[in-house]
């Protein structure tokens, strides 16, 4: 997802006369928008969509690297005992 600074690098006072025109532009492009004031970042659009897939990405990711940090730590279950602490036949 690269930014294409000619669309996706905007103004706050263009985005308050149409916001419309930048929402739909992020939810088909997939891309943020920076907002920017007196030539300096200070906030980022992003489709509801896209927001939560990264939610959801980001929450995963933790939870495979602490997986992995409770692997090398010794901390593991056999089959059996997480069937039996889940009460799975």
């Amino acid at each position: 997802m690269d930014i294409k600074f000619s669309e996706d690098i905007i103004p706050i006072s263009v985005f308050k006369v149409n916001p419309g025109k930048i929402v739909n532009q992020i939810q088909q492009t997939h891309r943020p928008a920076v907002l920017t004031s007196r030539g300096r970042g200070v906030a980022v659009v992003q489709s509801l969509q896209d927001f939560e897939a990264n939610v959801e990405q980001q929450a995963f990711m933790k939870a495979v690297v602490q997986g992995m940090v409770d692997l090398e730590e010794g901390r593991e279950l056999t089959l059996a005992d997480v069937k039996k602490r889940l009460k799975i036949k």
